[in-house]
């Protein structure tokens, strides 16, 4: 029986940091962006931010707009919307008549700081790290 209750546990914990079916197999660039760190993954106008770093008790609100900058720097488009929860977020891209840019290589890290705000809307600089 407790065998079975850690093949349970094993497996549940898998899933945990998982991609989402369309974007198994791509590389993830991470990027943290005002200390929440993500796995992003772009394909064709959609984007996957997958959250990677403990959080006490997160609001959707706060993590969706990182999640937001965090797809944007990675695609090089515009995040038209972020739909999902605290733990993984889904961007629709609008990049205009062209593909992804994807500014940002695949398979790096990157952390992003805000550098200039005004009112709601932020602008955010990227380093690799």
């Amino acid at each position: 029986m407790r065998t079975y209750i850690l093949i349970l546990i094993g497996v549940a914990l898998t899933a945990c940091n998982t991609p989402g079916p369309h974007f198994r197999g791509l590389p993830a660039t991470r990027v943290t962006v005002d200390g929440s760190t993500f796995d992003v993954r772009v394909r064709d106008r959609l984007a996957e931010a997958l959250r990677v770093n403990p959080e006490y008790a997160p609001r959707f609100g706060p993590i969706r707009d990182r999640a937001r900058v965090a797809m944007e720097q990675v695609s090089g488009c515009k995040v038209t919307e972020v739909r999902g929860d605290q733990a993984l977020a889904t961007g629709l891209l609008d990049c205009g008549d062209g593909p992804p840019k994807q500014p940002i290589q695949a398979d790096g890290h990157f952390a992003c700081y805000t550098v200039r705000t005004i009112g709601p809307s932020r602008d955010y600089h990227c380093d690799p790290v």
